[in-house]
């Protein structure tokens, strides 16, 4: 039987613990966002979720799952109240980009950004 939300995830990253694949940052990322959702007091495990989708990212020069993953996380970070790391790393992977501001990520962490440097 295939589970559904972060314990599905669970299974599917076992599957892919054995190969390197950009896909599974993805599968982190979808895994902490899913436990936010299903209770606020999962809070340290996803964040250990986006910071591994982050790194997995970063192994595999995927820039925009990067920025994907350190959005989430910087919002994780907000409501934790550690805004300046969260606009710091934020700040770090969205100026590596020199173009496709017009995509929804980018716009979604120029967003955040901006609302960070308030």
């Amino acid at each position: 039987m295939v589970e559904r939300g972060p314990r599905g995830c669970d299974q599917a990253l076992k599957l892919l613990d054995e190969t390197s694949i950009p896909e599974t940052a993805d599968l982190y990322h979808l895994k902490g966002d899913m436990l936010l959702m299903d209770n606020a007091t999962n809070e340290s495990e996803a964040q250990h979720c986006f910071r591994a989708a982050i790194e997995i990212a970063r192994s595999h020069r995927a820039k925009v799952k990067e920025l994907e993953a350190t959005t989430s996380l910087a919002r994780l970070l907000v409501h934790e109240g550690r805004r300046d790391e969260a606009r710091a790393m934020l700040a770090e992977i969205y100026n590596w980009f020199t173009e496709g501001f017009d995509t929804a990520d980018l716009k979604e962490a120029k967003a955040l950004l901006d609302e960070l440097s308030r």
